[in-house]
């Protein structure tokens, strides 16, 4: 007698978790919700590298290319402890390693106020985020556009991931002093 389940035998409105041994009868939501956010970041992280390899450069990550963003923002010096902040990264160590890696290939220039560092982008830096920027509407953003006309999904969506990271947040703060 064979074990494994055949298709027909499998609910197709069973959530869809990737650790169920982590859900209890409530919870079923969220571990679905945590397994979108889990094929999201894991697409979105490919997405990055990928879109900056066609715009050119092909040996960063995914934190890399979002601090070459970050530093691009609204054309700003910016203190490594601001980068930090804004992308809600805890370890700086990782920021800082990416800064360096984006001052070797000349996107990013540092420069020294008194105590304090600043970041900006490089002309090259801004070709390059310009870059990206073109491949990003070329295959993702007019793909974008087919499915809402509006984006409200997309901004509940957004609203959503910024209110759960709270929760996320204290939670993590909880487990922290157990």
């Amino acid at each position: 007698m064979n074990d494994k389940k055949k298709l027909s035998d499998i609910n197709p409105l069973a959530p869809i978790v990737s650790s169920e041994h982590l859900t209890s009868p409530d919870s079923w939501p969220l571990s679905e919700f945590e397994y979108g956010m889990i094929i999201a970041y894991n697409a979105f992280s490919r997405w990055m590298t990928r879109c900056m390899h066609a715009a050119g450069y092909s040996d960063f990550s995914p934190l890399d290319v979002l601090v070459l963003h970050n530093v691009n923002h609204r054309d700003r010096k910016k203190k490594l402890v601001d980068i930090c902040f804004v992308l809600h990264i805890e370890d700086q160590h990782t920021v800082n390693y990416s800064l360096k890696k984006l001052v070797k290939a000349e996107l990013v220039a540092r420069e020294k106020h008194g105590k304090e560092i600043l970041y900006f982008a490089t002309e090259k830096g801004k070709e390059t985020c310009s870059r990206y920027r073109e491949v990003r509407e070329q295959c993702l953003t007019s793909a974008y556009r087919t499915l809402s006309q509006e984006g409200s999904e997309i901004s509940q969506a957004a609203a959503l991931l910024r209110l759960m990271s709270g929760l996320y947040d204290q939670a993590s703060r909880a487990a922290s002093s157990l």
